[in-house]
């Protein structure tokens, strides 16, 4: 039997290679600022003052999933024109993944381009949830010279902590192989994101078990009510063979209770 303690402050990785497990060596990664490193290509045509930018490849990626995996795709943007971007279609279940797409901003006279800064955000597409940020890298083009093709390696970024705060929680994850049993203890959460009026939410734990990329059973913890801190040290226990772990993932979400409309996730 083995046991391991996942938060979003420290992670105790173990040594079992399955994809669950992958999942919860991935946090630790991410604690260490590891989020994986991107390959594209920067050209620009002045005859129809166009940025040409190739997005070819991406290596070690952050895994975002509990299976130990990502579904990225690459966002870009020419700051500061935030509203104007270009997108990679996604790659399913892929830490290492090949798009060879070129994208394009046209309308770029030599002048205006050399003061934008190209944003490379690489995203983990999410069919349950909003996506989740992977990592960025910011190339200032006027440090280039864009007379010339430019064929760049650059690792990525962790997304400023500033954007993306929602609050830290704290699981308790045990497996036996024997009897097939993972449990799963919410111990408690801090620092949340207050979502009501009053500086304070009512948060929740809602745990999907999913194989497959299907729901196969759903929990929830109770409310406590008008707090950011909540202790729960709640257990739950879900039957999972020993051959379908590698297949296996918990969807863990922080809820926010609303007497008067929609409950709102918080993370």
């Amino acid at each position: 039997m083995s046991r391991n303690t996942a938060s979003a402050v420290a992670s105790q990785a173990p040594t079992s290679s399955g994809g669950f497990w992958n999942g919860l060596l991935s946090l630790a990664k991410a604690q260490n600022g590891h989020c994986g490193s991107i390959h594209f290509t920067i050209k620009y045509e002045f005859s129809s003052q166009t940025l040409i930018v190739q997005i070819i490849e991406a290596k070690d990626l952050l895994a975002k999933d509990w299976g130990g995996t990502s579904d990225p795709y690459v966002k870009l943007y020419l700051l500061p024109d935030s509203k104007k971007k270009q997108q990679t279609k996604t790659i399913m279940k892929n830490l290492n993944p090949t798009w060879s797409e070129t994208l394009k901003f046209s309308g770029y006279p030599y002048d205006k381009i050399q003061k934008r800064i190209l944003h490379i955000k690489v995203m983990d597409y999410d069919k349950m949830s909003r996506d989740d940020p992977i990592g960025e890298v910011n190339i200032p083009l006027c440090d280039i010279d864009l007379n010339q093709t430019h064929n760049m390696w650059r690792d990525l970024n962790p997304i400023s902590k500033e954007k993306v705060k929602r609050g830290q929680i704290l699981l308790t994850l045990m497996y036996n192989p024997v009897s097939g049993i993972l449990s799963v203890t919410v111990v408690k959460c801090k620092e949340l994101k207050p979502m009501d009026l009053t500086g304070y939410s009512d948060p929740y734990v809602k745990i999907y078990l999913m194989q497959f990329g299907k729901r196969v059973e759903k929990v929830k913890t109770t409310c406590k009510p008008v707090t950011l801190n909540p202790v729960y040290d709640e257990k739950f226990t879900f039957t999972v063979p020993p051959t379908k772990m590698d297949t296996t993932q918990l969807v863990v979400t922080v809820m926010d209770r609303d007497q008067f409309k929609w409950n709102e996730k918080i993370g």
